[in-house]
Order: C-alpha cells, then sequence, then structure tokens
C-alpha cells in the first residue's frame, strides 16, 4: 500500500491532512509550491487543474478536499470514520453540503456579490444568511455531522466553519466556537495543525534569509 499526499500548507490541504492523521494511515508528504511547480507537467499530470490537495492511493487519484475525505473514510474502515448505516443520511448530507452550497455562499460572499431575489431562487445555495441559519440550527441540536459521534463529515464541515470564523468570512457564532472547540481537542487535529504550522514558520522563515 502506497498513500501519497500533496499539498502545500496554507490551501486546502489542511483539510486533507487532517483526515489522513484521523484514519492513522502512514503517508507520504509531498509539498507543491504555488507557481511554476503547482502548474508544471509533472503535477498536472496527478491534477490537471493545478491545485491541491491531491492523494494517489495505490496509483489511483483523489482529488477536491471532500472527496478525499469520503475516500479516506471508505478506504480505511477501520479508523471508524465512515458512517453507520444509520448515520449515512447525515453523513452525505452534512458533507456535501459543507462542499457545495455551504462553500458557495461563502465564495459569493466573501466576493461582495450578493444575489437578487430572483437570483436567490435559482442559485443552489439560496442565500448566505439561509445558509448560516441552517447550519447554526444543525449545530444547535447536534454535536456532531451525524449526531453525537465524530465522523469524517465533521472534518470537512468542521474545517469550512473554522477557516470561516478564522477569516472572517463566517461570525463567530457561539454554536460555532462551540463545535470548533470540540473538533480542536482532538489527537489527530492537533496532529495535523501543528505540522501545517511547522512548514509555514519554515517556508516563511526561508522568505526572510
Amino acid at each position: 500500500m502506497t498513500l501519497d499526499f500533496y499539498t502545500n500548507p496554507m490551501s486546502r490541504g489542511q483539510i486533507a491532512r487532517w483526515a489522513l492523521e484521523e484514519t492513522g494511515a502512514p503517508y507520504n508528504e509531498h509539498i507543491i509550491s504555488y507557481g511554476p511547480e503547482m502548474k508544471g507537467e509533472a503535477y498536472l499530470a496527478i491534477n490537471p487543474m493545478g491545485k491541491v490537495p491531491a492523494l494517489k492511493h495505490n496509483g489511483a487519484v483523489v482529488t477536491e478536499a471532500a472527496a478525499i475525505c469520503a475516500y479516506l473514510a471508505s478506504a480505511f474502515p477501520q479508523s471508524g470514520l465512515a458512517p453507520s448505516a444509520e448515520e449515512s443520511a447525515d453523513y452525505h448530507r452534512w458533507m456535501f453540503f459543507a462542499a457545495g452550497p455551504m462553500e458557495s455562499a461563502i465564495s459569493f460572499h466573501s466576493a461582495g456579490f450578493k444575489p437578487t431575489k430572483e437570483q436567490t431562487a435559482t442559485f443552489g445555495f439560496g442565500s448566505y444568511e439561509m445558509i448560516l441559519d441552517v447550519v447554526k440550527e444543525k449545530l444547535s441540536r447536534d454535536s456532531y455531522a451525524c449526531g453525537e459521534r465524530f465522523a469524517m463529515a465533521d472534518v470537512y464541515l468542521g474545517s469550512q466553519i473554522g477557516f470561516g470564523t478564522q477569516f472572517g468570512t463566517l461570525p463567530k457564532e457561539d454554536v460555532f466556537t462551540a463545535y470548533i472547540e470540540r473538533l480542536a481537542n482532538r489527537d489527530a487535529f492537533k496532529k495535523a495543525k501543528a505540522r501545517d504550522a511547522a512548514l509555514i514558520a519554515e517556508m516563511q522563515a526561508s522568505k526572510s534569509d
């Protein structure tokens, strides 16, 4: 078994690294720099979009952070991160809600785009305000995406909320803060964040030399 992880610490690769650490599976780390390397022929052969993260598992490539999360949960069932039959509906709903309408709404809002009433009716995410209300209601009712048990869906949903509250694209609502605190207490979360923080520090140090 070979598991190769292509990332840059200042990217959504942080999501995939956390997912990898949750599985406990050993992996090879490949740091891809922005610019010529990420857009170069060698890396484009792995991800034609020229973006990170990407995962190669026994020769098969998976891209897109949410897909990597879902794939890892299935590929490493012993980690207990995949849903039970009873959890499957919530798991898939919130994983892909976070990857689809939620991320779209946050991106549009961050860019200063506010849809008209007519556009709200046709856009898959409705509106930024609607997204906030839906997620707040969910996390006011349940501790995690699948209820009271952590699953891989929380890696993606939690990352969206964590990044959003950190960078100001989501409000620091109490319900969001409490959810992030629960996730941040996980050993895999701490390990993943520490590794990316160390890499970022190395990059910044090299620029100042």
